[in-house]
């Protein structure tokens, strides 16, 4: 495997991944897109749960992990990889040290330190050989050129697909709310998926987009009541989704602070692939499912 280290350097400057190469010229990739880096780092800390639980209880084939920190001295900012993660009984982590940092000197290469979880900007498991997490790397990936892609993957040695987000499954979040209702489908539970759908909300959105129609509050819940009757007719008709064994990446486009867009891209245990678009809302602290936009 290649060595691959992240700087973000000072204020203005773009974010990039240096990749050392023996007998070789090292290679440097520049993030082009700070919103694309910012949901990556962003993602990295809302699935942080789950490389917790695998630290504490590796699964099978699961043989590096690795955290990334966020280190900070004079104002100046570098996030470092560190091998070797473990937690302790406050849920601070511990790590050491995995390359030389650039343009800081409170730390050095094979040094164990502690950070907090508000430090963490990635984290990665490498597993049967396949990236899990890995976030800011995709990031960086994702805005290379085709042509560029192959010799970045081999060179670090690792297989990157669309990858898997192992949010919580609840409804602290919008991808939260869409695996809850994946959930229920497969354990074919009615009623689990009604809870994860908002079908007033999705009722004033549906009467919104219809021109010269008077909307009052009477109109809107008699249609949430005919949608979710609906909804209800077509499970029992035609029977719930399978998503077992379904891996699941997301994209967020926030149409407001409390409509969240969402890009589900599914991979099937056959093979197959999917992309689904699904509106979710943020109501009274929960992210709901509404309909999905094809």
């Amino acid at each position: 495997m290649g060595i691959f280290k992240k700087l973000f350097g000072k204020k203005g400057e773009k974010e990039k991944v240096i990749l050392e190469r023996d007998e070789q010229p090292d290679v440097h990739y520049i993030a082009d897109e700070d919103d694309r880096m910012n949901w990556a780092m962003k993602k990295a800390r809302l699935t942080l749960h789950y490389f917790k639980s695998c630290i504490e209880t590796p699964k099978e084939g699961q043989l590096y992990f690795s955290v990334k920190a966020k280190i900070e001295e004079n104002g100046i900012i570098e996030h470092i990889w560190l091998g070797e993660p473990s937690y302790d009984s406050d849920g601070n982590i511990y790590g050491v040290v995995g390359n030389e940092p650039a343009d800081i000197s409170n730390v050095a290469l094979g040094q164990k330190i502690g950070i907090t979880e508000n430090e963490i900007s990635d984290w990665m498991i490498i597993e049967n050989a396949r990236l899990i997490g890995g976030y800011t790397i995709r990031a960086i990936r994702e805005g290379m050129p085709q042509e560029a892609l192959p010799e970045f993957d081999q060179s670090l040695g690792m297989i990157i697909d669309e990858g898997e987000d192992y949010f919580p499954l609840d409804f602290t979040t919008p991808e939260g709310a869409i695996l809850s209702i994946e959930e229920a489908y497969n354990n074919n539970d009615l009623a689990k998926a009604i809870s994860c759908k908002n079908f007033r909300k999705e009722a004033e959105f549906m009467l919104g987009n219809m021109a010269n129609i008077p909307i009052d509050d009477e109109i809107i819940a008699k249609t949430a009541e005919v949608i979710e009757l609906s909804f209800v007719q077509h499970m029992q008709e035609n029977g719930m989704p399978d998503f077992s064994g379904v891996k699941s990446a997301f994209k967020r486009e926030f149409i407001s602070e409390d409509h969240c867009l969402v890009t589900e891209y599914c991979t099937f245990p056959d093979g197959r692939r999917t992309l689904d678009k699904v509106n979710t809302y943020r109501e009274n602290g929960e992210w709901k499912v509404l309909n999905g936009e094809s």
